[in-house]
């Protein structure tokens, strides 16, 4: 299978005064198109980091990373702003979402900034929100404010969805259903969709096709799960 992300001695280190900090430490890892990976770790081993550099919101210190046989190591920022918008959709812990737009003008925000957008009413209905498209975030639970940044994440049509503990602030019983969701995401496009979820959750390794665990740093294990199971089979 074809290699979506290749990251080659990447390395990120944060300065404070003249302390240095390394989150990330001469990582060598590929992950493959089509699959729904899960980043392991505890909090501090530099999951997010990783995700941040995949995403293009930080850059490297050292090191390649190729995205989709682009090399976004040295880009400008200018190039970082056009790489986020047209091929990385973001789902965050924390929903993101304009109080001021209704629910619908919270996902046609990404119209403007990406060349084939999903038309926004059908992300809307593909994460069953076609029913509340006029109303405003404060009118919406948790649960469906995080699918608002779903359907948002998705009209931007990506090829990679990145998501930084996107369960991690619901119930459970939402959280199973917002991971249908990137499940049914990454099976879209006859299967050639990626997602990457980081969680400190290790029962979201069940449901993986591959599970990358993080510590200190650095990549502790990188394991193929050959027989993923559905989520509705996990006792969450």
């Amino acid at each position: 299978m074809e290699n979506i992300i290749e990251l080659k001695g990447v390395s990120k280190i944060y300065k404070t005064g003249e302390k240095e900090y390394k989150a990330l430490d001469n990582i060598d890892l590929n992950i493959t198109k089509g699959e729904f990976v899960v980043v392991l770790g505890p909090s501090g081993a530099g999951k997010s980091t990783l995700l941040n550099i995949i995403g293009g919101m930080d850059k490297v210190t050292s090191g390649k990373i190729i995205v989709d046989g682009k090399d976004i190591s040295n880009y400008s920022d200018k190039q970082l702003t056009d790489y986020r918008a047209e091929n990385i959709g973001f789902i965050f812990q924390f929903y993101n979402i304009l109080p001021t737009l209704t629910v619908l003008e919270n996902v046609e925000l990404v119209k403007d900034i990406v060349k084939n957008p999903i038309d926004a009413k059908t992300a809307l209905q593909e994460v069953g929100l076609g029913n509340h498209i006029n109303k405003f975030p404060t009118q919406l639970s948790g649960g469906e404010q995080q699918r608002v940044s779903i359907a948002r994440a998705i009209s931007k049509n990506p090829a990679l969805l990145l998501c930084d503990e996107p369960t991690g602030a619901l119930d459970s019983k939402t959280g199973v259903e917002v991971l249908k969701l990137l499940r049914k995401q990454c099976d879209m496009n006859n299967g050639s969709n990626t997602v990457v979820i980081v969680t400190h959750n290790s029962l979201f390794a069940e449901v993986a096709d591959t599970v990358i665990r993080v510590k200190n740093g650095g990549i502790e294990s990188v394991t193929k799960n050959e027989n993923p199971k559905k989520i509705d089979e996990v006792k969450w």
